[in-house]
């Protein structure tokens, strides 16, 4: 592994570890079934969620190699829609009347199984996740050191660890989390506006990145 390229997993790593903390429908998701039906029910609904960020990454990561090679534009393209939607990500935590998404709702009890299948569902489908991989991700691709597919399962893989990691403690701790926060309304507050200013970092980063044609 070249100091380049170091460099670079590093600099993804804190971008996936921000972005991990920014809550989005899998911690939603995690934080509103540990409160609803207790830890152990979200932690099966935990490992759905890891399933569907190693959907994620294996699709982007071969994705991307094809997409590299074959279709410049169609990247392009498609860091444009990573942008914008990240701007709008960061316009629905900073805009008046939002609310945070440590406040949960209200989950029925489920069985195991269809715990695991919404886990997966609620991951698979998640935008934030998709967008992250195939638009944020390939900000990281250091050309000319190793192929491109090497490189995005290294970044993935890391994104995986991380975002698993963090989805896992809430799914530990959501309970005495969310009663922290709920007796200290300004934190929520705090962490709207600070999640926001990170999306739309990371937003205009696309922006302005350089291209590659």
């Amino acid at each position: 592994m070249s100091l380049s390229f170091t460099h670079s997993l590093l600099l993804f790593a804190g971008a996936a570890l921000l972005m991990a903390l920014t809550p989005g429908p899998n911690m939603v998701y995690l934080l509103s079934r540990s409160l609803c039906q207790g830890s152990r029910a979200a932690v099966m609904s935990w490992t759905g969620v890891v399933l569907g960020f190693s959907v994620h990454m294996l699709s982007a990561a071969l994705g991307l190699t094809a997409l590299f090679m074959a279709v410049p534009l169609g990247y392009e393209l498609l860091k444009l829609g990573g942008a914008v939607y990240l701007l709008w990500l960061a316009w629905q935590s900073l805009r008046p009347g939002a609310r945070s998404a440590f406040e949960a709702r209200e989950l029925s009890a489920h069985a195991p199984r269809r715990l695991f299948v919404m886990g997966l569902l609620t991951s698979v489908l998640n935008p934030k996740v998709a967008i992250f991989y195939l638009s944020v991700l390939p900000q990281f691709i250091v050309p000319g050191e190793g192929s491109v597919l090497q490189q995005s399962l290294m970044l993935g893989g890391t994104q995986l660890l991380i975002g698993s990691g963090v989805n896992l403690l809430v799914c530990l701790f959501a309970a005495p989390l969310s009663a922290w926060l709920m007796r200290r309304r300004g934190w929520l507050a705090l962490q709207r506006y600070l999640m926001g200013a990170v999306l739309g970092g990371l937003g205009v980063r696309l922006l302005l990145e350089p291209s590659r044609g």
